[in-house]
């Protein structure tokens, strides 16, 4: 399955693979109990679309600590969002009342991952965690219908927007953009659309964050993740 070590000691101790996509896939992950106290759960590994989805049903995101250093995390405590708890302020309501947006979903998915990887939006992480590998591995979960864009537009330019990773009722956002305010947001509105069209009642946010903060997201414990995970995928 290519080069894989759990924890933080195995940071350092990692070969520096370039090629992630080129190695085999991940047939299994160390048990999740077994990350630090920051999430980090493993270094190694691959990014072949059958790894992801392992991982994403496992209760585990990767983070490449750089373009050659990829990780994995299952955090002690998960972000969510609940969609009978969604929330839109009053100055968000009155933007999508002025109809200045329009809205799609998954209509220019490439241009919304690389725009996301302009912002380095992961915690204290100087460069952005969005790789070219990332954009490639994930650019083919969209076309196994696995990732999804949700798109902001002013006439026909993108202006803002939003993907994340779906697997049964359980979905993943993973990364967002704006190049106007409060584009992204309006983009976050059209992905709640598309989420409750599919019966989803709740999504990852991976970690709290102001942008997810706005609508409604708390922390939950690892546990109750796994537990709403696993009736999510079943």
């Amino acid at each position: 399955m290519g080069f894989f070590r759990p924890l933080r000691k195995a940071v350092d101790a990692a070969p520096k693979n370039k090629h992630h996509l080129r190695t085999m896939p991940i047939v299994s992950f160390p048990p999740i109990e077994s990350a630090d106290e920051d999430g980090l759960l493993a270094v190694g590994g691959d990014l072949d679309p059958a790894s992801l989805v392992l991982a994403y049903r496992s209760g585990i995101f990767p983070w490449p600590l750089n373009k050659r250093t990829l990780a994995w995390f299952a955090p002690p405590k998960r972000a969510v969002i609940f969609l009978d708890e969604f929330h839109i302020s009053r100055r968000l309501q009155d933007e999508l009342r002025r109809s200045r947006f329009t809205t799609r979903m998954d209509s220019r998915f490439d241009e919304v991952i690389s725009r996301c990887a302009e912002i380095k939006n992961r915690g204290k992480q100087r460069a952005t965690w969005i790789t070219p590998d990332i954009i490639e591995a994930y650019s083919q979960l969209f076309q196994q219908g696995i990732c999804h864009s949700a798109e902001a537009y002013i006439q026909d330019e993108l202006v803002g927007g939003l993907y994340g990773v779906q697997i049964g009722r359980f979905f993943a956002a993973e990364s967002s953009f704006y190049r106007i305010s409060n584009a992204s947001k309006v983009a976050m509105v059209r992905l709640v659309e598309y989420l409750r069209s599919q019966k989803i009642t709740w999504f990852d946010c991976q970690m709290l964050t102001p942008f997810s903060e706005s609508f409604g997201a708390r922390e939950i414990s690892r546990e109750e993740f796994m537990g709403l995970l696993a009736e999510a995928t079943r």
